[in-house]
């Protein structure tokens, strides 16, 4: 986390890339090197993007797991936050149940991460009922990590999306109905910093998003 203050910015659209025939198969970018390096340290994260390319290929686990290109083409509230973005992910979940059964667990994200919590909650299982929360609000602590506020909301439209910011990054969990009565939970992830660093976030936030996602389905469809 899935991690400031917000700026009025309008959103951002970026050129898409085609997805793999699998949308549940992580998409993949190439590592670059950044635009400007000088020095040791340049030539020292030089050498190491070069035999990480020689090493895979050229190619890192990336952006996109989960989704298609409808989900990856749309806008996401989070995109009005950040302009020009070195980071850019998108997950996604189908869920059998509907927005109305899901959306609860999604606002579960302020007093747990939801994720490996032996991880990023210092062991504390994130909890496995519903807790009777009100409503997320603009400026609360968008979650919580060993009991401890993180990060803060900034956008909410009750039952359809939430928008937070934690450690420099912002995120958008995003509710769709299917016509069966399902919902596809989605998230974007954006966030600005080092373009040297966008696979590495981008491969750690795979790790962690995927299993939180997966986390809010299990539990949505057993209490549903």
């Amino acid at each position: 986390m899935s991690a400031l203050c917000p700026h009025d910015h309008a959103p951002v659209t970026t050129p898409l890339r085609s997805i793999q025939d699998d949308p549940f198969r992580p998409h993949l970018v190439r590592v670059t090197a950044p635009a400007r390096m000088s020095g040791l340290a340049g030539v020292l994260i030089s050498g190491l993007i070069r035999a990480l390319n020689r090493w895979w290929g050229g190619w890192v686990i990336g952006d996109r797991w989960g989704v298609g290109d409808g989900d990856v083409g749309r806008v996401y509230p989070c995109d009005a936050f950040v302009e020009a973005p070195v980071l850019q992910v998108w997950r996604g979940v189908r869920v059998a149940v509907d927005a109305a059964a899901l959306w609860p667990w999604v606002g579960q994200v302020r007093i747990a991460p939801y994720s490996y919590d032996w991880l990023d909650n210092r062991g504390r299982r994130s909890p496995r009922r519903l807790v009777g929360l009100a409503e997320p609000r603009v400026g609360e602590a968008f979650t919580m990590t060993g009991g401890r506020p993180q990060g803060r909301i900034v956008s909410v439209d009750a039952g359809r999306q939430l928008t937070g910011t934690i450690m420099g990054a912002y995120m958008s969990y995003v509710l769709v109905d299917e016509p069966d009565g399902a919902t596809r939970l989605l998230l974007k992830v954006v966030m600005q910093g080092h373009r040297w660093a966008a696979p590495w976030l981008s491969a750690g936030d795979l790790v962690m998003a995927r299993r939180q996602l997966l986390n809010w389905r299990r539990l949505a469809e057993s209490a549903g």
